[in-house]
């Protein structure tokens, strides 16, 4: 090669060199500018809610309670969270609320609710805001001037939402929304002897023989179910469980047919192969959704998805470990008059042990993550309750709680698993 050739190569070169500079930003910034457009970025600004966002927010740490008086006979609820395992009896109430023939609901900050035949609000800053519902409507009078932002005003309904509280009023119903810090009846409801104890007044009980009673109230809490939410949280480890060790078991064997060192038979490594693909080609919530149309919900069929799509996973690795065995070791054993099964048990098996473990317990761990949306779909396990308390749209509190759980399952899978792996396959309890 000449120099004159050389120089026109080297030339080439760099010419591709620098297309290829500023070709590739020149992709990825038209990959960027498609997904601005595609996705509607710029109209995401438009659709923020920032007052539902906050709200949201507040329900994860804290509870609501609901002071409903209906209009129509005069009577009085009050319900943590609105609901009837939260009420209190007739007669009773937080310290915040004063009952009598007009029931007073004082709030943070000075702000006053008097709900009767005619409710008012005395808002610190602004004035009373007054309502008498009736048949021509809620009839709120507001003090003078310009009505507030968060006033909202019509014939048939009134709404004030200030950093104390919510009032709603309507023709048939007054309601006062307060929100407070802590997820109120965890641990007892309010038909419980130990709700109005403190904590050494609790202590104090147990120590006195009543540790079983007290055990037992927040074991059958029924706001927060504990004993049901254990329960779902057994039933997602065993759905992971069930379907992991199940395709551990249907796919060893088929890994020996999909490895070419163990079956000569093209058409069967071909068939083997192919199946392997086929199960860990559709995914698993695929296969969740397949499985629910022909068997019913529950957590067996969520078992049987994560049981279908590990077979294929496990069979391509199985058969991967097994192509890679020492030849040695076998013939070794071979050379002792060994049958062909006690060749595998005594050659094969002991070097691709290791493997197969570590491969196993990596998936048990994953799975039962897996196994939490899994059982959302199928109606099992903690998934269930978690899409139940997000479907309502009102009880994040509980979706807090179920996801703290969640996490806590997958820290306690993973330390476990780790464990097993240094004990079954190092052989001892420590790390190296």
């Amino acid at each position: 090669m000449n120099a004159l050739s050389l120089e026109g190569s080297v030339q080439q070169q760099f010419a591709r060199k620098r297309l290829v500079s500023f070709a590739v930003p020149a992709l990825i910034l038209g990959y960027f500018a498609y997904i601005f457009v595609a996705f509607d970025m710029a109209g995401l600004g438009a659709r923020v809610n920032v007052k539902n966002a906050a709200t949201l927010v507040s329900d994860v740490y804290s509870h609501k309670t609901h002071v409903t008086r209906d209009n129509r006979d005069g009577s009085l609820e009050i319900a943590i969270e609105g609901e009837r395992k939260g009420r209190y009896a007739p007669g009773d109430s937080p310290d915040w609320v004063s009952l009598g023939d007009e029931t007073v609901v004082t709030l943070s900050g000075g702000h006053v609710i008097t709900m009767g035949a005619l409710v008012s609000y005395d808002i610190p800053g602004y004035g009373r805001v007054t309502a008498k519902p009736g048949a021509s409507g809620v009839n709120a009078v507001f003090p003078e001037g310009a009505v507030p932002e968060y006033i909202s005003a019509s014939k048939n309904r009134l709404m004030i939402v200030t950093d104390a509280g919510r009032l709603t009023v309507t023709r048939n119903r007054t309601e006062v929304f307060k929100y407070s810090a802590g997820w109120e009846l965890f641990f007892f409801t309010l038909d419980s002897p130990y709700h109005s104890m403190s904590w050494g007044q609790i202590a104090t009980a147990a120590l006195s023989g009543e540790a079983g009673a007290i055990l037992q109230d927040f074991w059958s809490n029924k706001m927060w179910r504990h004993a049901e939410v254990a329960w779902a949280i057994v039933e997602t480890i065993l759905m992971a469980f069930l379907g992991t060790f199940g395709a551990a078991i249907i796919a060893l064997p088929l890994g020996f047919l999909a490895a070419k060192n163990f079956t000569p038979l093209g058409t069967l490594r071909f068939a083997a192969r192919r199946l392997f693909d086929f199960l860990r080609g559709v995914d698993g919530l695929i296969w969740t959704i397949v499985l629910s149309r022909a068997f019913g919900p529950g957590p067996l069929t969520g078992a049987l998805a994560i049981l279908l799509t590990d077979t294929g996973s496990f069979g391509k690795m199985f058969s991967e470990a097994l192509e890679n065995v020492d030849e040695k070791q076998i013939e070794g054993v071979a050379s002792t008059g060994a049958k062909p099964l006690q060749k595998y048990r005594f050659g094969v098996i002991p070097q691709v042990t290791p493997v197969l473990l570590s491969q196993i317990l990596y998936y048990f761990e994953s799975n039962t993550r897996s196994a939490t949306i899994i059982g959302a779909i199928t109606g099992g396990g903690i998934g269930l309750f978690l899409t139940q308390a997000i479907i309502t749209q009102k009880d994040w509190e509980e979706v807090s709680y179920y996801i703290i759980l969640i996490v806590l399952m997958v820290f306690a899978m993973d330390t476990l698993s780790g464990w097993l792996r240094r004990k079954l396959i190092q052989g001892d309890g420590g790390g190296h």
